[in-house]
């Protein structure tokens, strides 16, 4: 049994609006403006760090992906040649910003990133496209590994005293979602969404989403799970016997802290993105009812992204619901899984030591 929830999205460029009313299961909301679909580019620049260095290189790279899709090659060229120049010229400041315990390991990537930039300058001079974006697949990979090494070693934000019964992930996960079309690898971000990110991965180790079924799927919008099986409409703790709720949580770019309980709408912030935006095929939400933003207790659902159903900037599902991460293989798999398919298993894979039964 599932209850009502509330599901909106802007179609077209003229507003219209729909309302979906979660028929049994629980819903979501997208993006004002975020017009970056790559999960590995939300993920990275999502981490919670501040070294302008590593951030410029990323930076240059990430834009290259309009150039590419214009065949632009003097400017993919200007693009490769600073990237490098830039490893070159400020490899020391990027070494400074990492702990003394990881800079051997952080020398040996960036030794990797300038030899993967230097043939990413060999590919853009010969125009080759294919090889191009290969590499600059490969160098942002290690650039990620890079960022990965400079986050504080303290979780960056505050979680409000009212929630400290609650779990948490204070990092990030991996997980693979087993389906009975296939397997989806996913990265679960608690960095930006703790609380979410933490009872998702919770319920993930217990089992608790293993051989569920998808219970509402919305073509080219959404594909819901995680209702379990009986009367219930979400996870109920063994010992207090009460389902288990979770806030509306939500970061917000450039703000100290997160919200939590609080639409965009409600929060005054009608033309701000998420740091977690829904803007890619696989992103994956809480559901919560229609009837209170701290109701979501189990279910959520995967953002099925369509640019021309729900183009970047032209939805309502960001500020509505909470993203907590991201699809990052196999997301193909999800347009061909309906109503008669199911959750076989989820494994975490990585990440499970930085779940926090409750603070």
């Amino acid at each position: 049994m599932t209850k009502k929830f509330l599901f909106l999205i802007l179609l077209t460029l003229f507003s219209i609006a729909n309302v979906f009313v979660y028929l049994e299961p629980a819903e979501a909301a997208l993006p004002t403006g975020n017009r970056v679909k790559d999960p590995y580019a939300i993920l990275r620049n999502s981490l919670p760090i501040d070294q302008r260095q590593i951030r410029e290189i990323q930076h240059t790279l990430e834009d290259t992906s309009d150039l590419i899709r214009g065949n632009r090659w003097p400017a993919i060229n200007q693009a490769s040649s600073r990237s490098l120049f830039l490893v070159n010229t400020q490899k020391n400041e990027i070494i400074q910003a990492i702990p003394l315990e990881d800079k051997k390991k952080g020398e040996q990537i960036i030794s990797e990133l300038k030899t993967d930039l230097t043939n990413l300058n060999e590919a853009s001079s010969n125009k080759n496209k294919n090889r191009f974006i290969e590499i600059r697949r490969k160098a942002l990979k290690e650039i990620g590994e890079i960022e990965a090494l400079i986050l504080p070693e303290k979780f960056p934000h505050k979680i409000p005293n009212e929630f400290d019964d609650l779990p948490r992930l204070l990092g990030r996960a991996n997980v693979d979602i087993k389906t009975s079309k296939g397997t989806l690898y996913a990265v679960i971000d608690g960095f930006n969404a703790p609380l979410t990110a933490g009872s998702f991965i919770d319920l993930a180790n217990k089992g608790f989403y293993d051989g569920l079924p998808m219970n509402r799927a919305e073509e080219f919008f959404v594909l819901q799970t995680g209702d379990p099986k009986g009367s219930a409409i979400g996870y109920v703790d063994p010992e207090t016997k009460n389902e288990r709720h979770i806030p509306l949580e939500i970061r917000v770019p450039n703000r100290e802290e997160t919200l939590y309980n609080q639409t965009f709408e409600e929060a005054g912030l009608y033309t701000e993105t998420p740091v977690l935006p829904f803007a890619t095929l696989g992103t994956l939400g809480w559901a919560h009812s229609g009837e209170a933003l701290d109701d979501g207790s189990s279910q959520f659902f995967f953002f099925l992204y369509e640019a021309e159903l729900n183009p970047a900037g032209r939805n309502l599902i960001d500020g509505n619901n909470a993203a907590f991460g991201y699809v990052v293989e196999g997301e193909e798999i999800l347009n061909n899984l309906g109503v008669n398919d199911q959750i076989i298993s989820i494994k975490v894979t990585q990440g499970l030591d930085k779940l926090l039964a409750h603070a």
